[in-house]
């Protein structure tokens, strides 16, 4: 089978390796239908973050049961499913708490079959991870199953955001970072009743998404300004939550300066570094946030329903798509912002 490898900062290949096969009775090996490029990989493929050469890419997929170990019964042979990319076991102290992004039982990471942008994937922690999807790939036409690749990741880590920033009905919003995440998050905030949706977008196409989701107010100021028009457009108050999905620390900052005292910031964005905490305690200013818990908002959460309902159809953060040979061109295409989010077609 074919899958993509990292070789170095900006250099994507696709090399022919062997099928995986189940390893251990919870597994199952999944013959991927879609998969994509994830904002995050962005920070290796650009060298800012350290990545082994050679080594396996992508955390995103839907696909086909192709076969599974022992002990699943949750899914068989033929069943269409989202592959999300936290692997949660459903047992350990942090899924039952409902954070299976933090699944003590997770070692996907380190499995050198796990990358996703690959024509098949085996998949740990089967039994209780995948989310079944009703009917076959090819009951859904090319824009639902956009929308039901984004269950993988996207989607479940734009409501992470919301879910842990408590956003209530009649709440006024703040999301930073207008990439695939951050348009998914003004989804999620519009979902659980926010009144008030304001985006910091830099980008016109994606602030024209933004308000297609549900956004009220655009942001395209930068720093001080920015912190200034949001307040501006509060009447001083501040926000009741933050969604912040970049994840460095000028947005921290900036989170915390256009919080309202009491605010909660859900911080769903990669961290490069920490920033300072103290204006939290002066403002009671609550930090929350982290590695989404994908099958939970998937399945407890609704948003598998949502998709299947079509009430909400995040899959527009897919701008440009490539197939599996294009890999490259792919990354490239997201290195250099001219796709929001790239898709990769792997099987018809």
């Amino acid at each position: 089978m074919k899958a993509a490898y990292f070789i170095a900062p900006g250099k994507i290949i696709l090399k022919e390796v062997a099928k995986p096969e189940i390893k251990q009775a919870t597994d199952a090996v999944i013959k991927i239908v879609r998969a994509c490029v994830c904002g995050s990989d962005m920070w290796w493929y650009r060298g800012i973050n350290q990545r082994g050469s050679n080594t396996r890419v992508g955390h995103e997929a839907i696909g086909v049961v192709e076969t599974v170990g022992s002990q699943v019964t949750k899914v068989k042979t033929g069943d269409f499913v989202v592959a999300p990319f936290t692997h949660g076991c459903g047992e350990c102290a942090a899924c039952l708490a409902g954070f299976d992004g933090n699944c003590e039982n997770n070692h996907a990471s380190e499995d050198s079959e796990n990358g996703y942008q690959a024509e098949y994937l085996r998949y740990s922690n089967a039994n209780w991870g995948l989310v079944k999807i009703p009917g076959k790939p090819q009951d859904y036409s090319e824009s639902q199953l956009n929308d039901l690749l984004t269950l993988s990741d996207v989607m479940a880590t734009g409501y992470h955001a919301a879910y842990t920033a408590e956003v209530k009905p009649g709440d006024a919003v703040a999301i930073i970072g207008d990439g695939a995440v951050g348009l998914c998050a003004v989804i999620a905030a519009k979902l659980m009743g926010a009144k008030q949706i304001i985006i910091l977008s830099h980008h016109q196409e994606r602030a024209e998404l933004a308000v297609a989701f549900g956004a009220t107010d655009i942001v395209s100021t930068r720093d001080k300004q920015a912190v200034l028009d949001v307040l501006t457009i509060t009447n001083q108050a501040g926000v009741d939550a933050v969604l912040e999905c970049v994840g460095n620390e000028s947005s921290i900052q900036e989170a915390q300066q256009i919080s309202r005292a009491g605010a909660i910031i859900g911080r769903v964005g990669v961290p490069q570094n920490e920033p300072s905490a103290n204006k939290l305690f002066w403002s009671n200013i609550g930090l929350r946030g982290g590695i989404a818990a994908v099958t939970t908002h998937d399945e407890k959460h609704g948003l598998l329903t949502a998709v299947l309902n079509g009430d909400i159809h995040p899959g527009q953060v897919f701008t440009e798509a490539f197939h599996l040979d294009q890999i490259q061109a792919a990354y490239e295409a997201m290195d250099e912002c001219r796709a929001i989010k790239s898709l990769i077609k792997i099987t018809a």
